[in-house]
């Protein structure tokens, strides 16, 4: 799903937060920044970060760059690409998000958005561009169908860290951190489990687990292979 009908160059949203794959909408993204005149090459004021997890040294960093005016008459473009943000760093940001900078745009991309505090996500224009989650669904079916042994080895494969190879054939980590792979299966899980209760299962307990797990893997320093197979061990089989 394109983001570009959700962006106007002649009234841009001070913040938008971007749910989807890094590589899809940032091409997208600086292509439309080209188009509206804005330098995207060696300008100060454009400034595009990536990292795996946002932490609060992060935020401090970022409020301050976004405090700085802009070194030209062009908007300030801010493109920040993360797989997790910590809750210390979401709160720390949150009256900065709350209050428009001059001339100032922020755009969060990230793979799941479930992650965020609801009142980090509401002072940000979102956008979606997941498409159906059929896959995820899939998979948590067979997982509550699993004897315990084989749903520790799915969450050891699941959240394996998987290789890539670039164009000269040398490896390179994926961008979806363990991290983000557990809270995206998480979620499919929790879905899965509301819709067998609404088939007559009325064992409530292990929803409490689940949002404690989601709690925990937003926390640094957290396992997210034991986290998970905390999950496995007390979901009910089905």
């Amino acid at each position: 799903m394109s983001i570009l009908k959700h962006l106007d160059k002649n009234n841009l949203h001070h913040a938008y937060l971007i749910e989807g794959k890094r590589e899809q909408v940032v091409s997208e993204l600086v292509e439309f920044l080209k188009e509206s005149g804005i330098n995207t090459v060696g300008s100060s004021d454009f400034i595009n970060i990536n990292v795996d997890c946002f932490k609060i040294d992060d935020a401090r960093n970022l409020k301050s760059y976004g405090a700085q005016k802009s070194f030209s008459t062009e908007k300030k473009i801010f493109i920040i690409s993360i797989n997790s943000f910590l809750l210390e760093a979401q709160n720390s940001l949150l009256k900065m998000f709350e209050e428009p900078i001059e001339n100032t745009h922020f755009f969060l991309i990230l793979p799941d958005a479930s992650s965020l505090l609801k009142t980090f996500i509401s002072r940000f224009y979102f956008i979606s561009t997941k498409q159906d989650q059929s896959d995820e669904r899939a998979q948590a079916l067979k997982f509550i169908a699993m004897p315990i042994k084989n749903r520790i080895d799915f969450i050891k494969e699941l959240l394996a860290e998987s290789e890539e190879e670039d164009s000269e054939g040398n490896e390179i980590v994926a961008l979806d951190s363990t991290r983000a792979k557990a809270l995206k299966f998480l979620n499919a899980l929790e879905l899965t489990l509301h819709n067998k209760i609404s088939k007559g299962i009325s064992d409530f307990s292990y929803f409490d687990h689940i949002f404690k797990v989601r709690e925990f893997l937003r926390m640094p320093g957290s396992s997210a292979k034991s986290l998970m197979e905390s999950v496995a061990l007390i979901v009910p089989s089905f």
